[in-house]
């Protein structure tokens, strides 16, 4: 009864939350009726770091975060390490550079939002995009492009870690956390062939963690970088 409960004020909200494999955890948020945005920095230039600080600040201003997520890979200094566009305006460059470390294993991509809806892009594809572009975030790899898995994901690939990353259906953007340690493929193949998204991308991994008022739950444990987040 409580999981029914749950979610039936989770469709209210027009946020699901379920998960059809015990390994994830699985948010849907339909950007027609909730406010998706990218945080990064308060007024002051302050990193939030923390979900609960963000949480704060929004309450401070009369609004309620309902749900957040880590949003990209991120420097020492917690500023993007590639695309960064909050609120309509650029903050942090689109990065095609080469370099060790999943961002740059190739091919990356970028999530944005625009008013038209969603979408995960290669990150090359993004410049003809760019105009009106809301809210984007740059991270690698790219977990899906157009259904198809990342050239160097392998199934029996022991580099497992608590994951998470974001597909795009339609006006709806999924995002996805790990409930225990998984490699890149079978990520991407919850992705697909559970969640029916054609393009997927790879947020982060170790740090991830999720806000939920539906859930109950504050993964706030490290500090943070780009967050992405439902306010209301």
């Amino acid at each position: 009864m409580k999981k029914i409960l749950l979610l039936l004020a989770c469709l209210l909200l027009s946020l699901t939350c379920w998960a059809a494999d015990p390994r994830f955890t699985v948010i849907t948020v339909d950007t027609e009726h909730e406010e998706l945005q990218l945080f990064l920095r308060d007024e002051a230039g302050k990193g939030y770091r923390r979900f609960e600080q963000l949480k704060n600040s929004l309450t401070a201003r009369n609004k309620q975060l309902l749900f957040a997520m880590n949003a990209g890979m991120y420097h020492a200094d917690y500023s993007p390490v590639g695309l960064f566009v909050q609120n309509g305006e650029q903050v942090s460059a689109l990065n095609l550079s080469s370099n060790w470390g999943n961002f740059f294993l190739k091919p990356n991509g970028v999530f944005l939002l625009k008013k038209s809806g969603p979408q995960v892009v290669e990150s090359s594809e993004y410049p003809a995009l760019a105009k009106d572009v809301l809210l984007a975030t740059q991270s690698g790899p790219l977990l899906l492009r157009n259904g198809i898995i990342h050239p160097a994901f392998k199934p029996d690939s022991n580099s497992r870690l608590k994951r998470n990353g974001v597909g795009v259906i339609g006006s709806k953007a999924i995002f996805v956390i790990s409930a225990q340690p998984v490699n890149f493929y079978e990520m991407a193949i919850f992705f697909r062939d559970t969640l029916h998204c054609p393009d997927a991308l790879y947020l982060d991994g170790s740090i991830s963690g999720i806000y939920s008022v539906e859930l109950n739950r504050n993964d706030g444990t490290v500090d943070l970088g780009p967050i992405i987040a439902v306010v209301r």
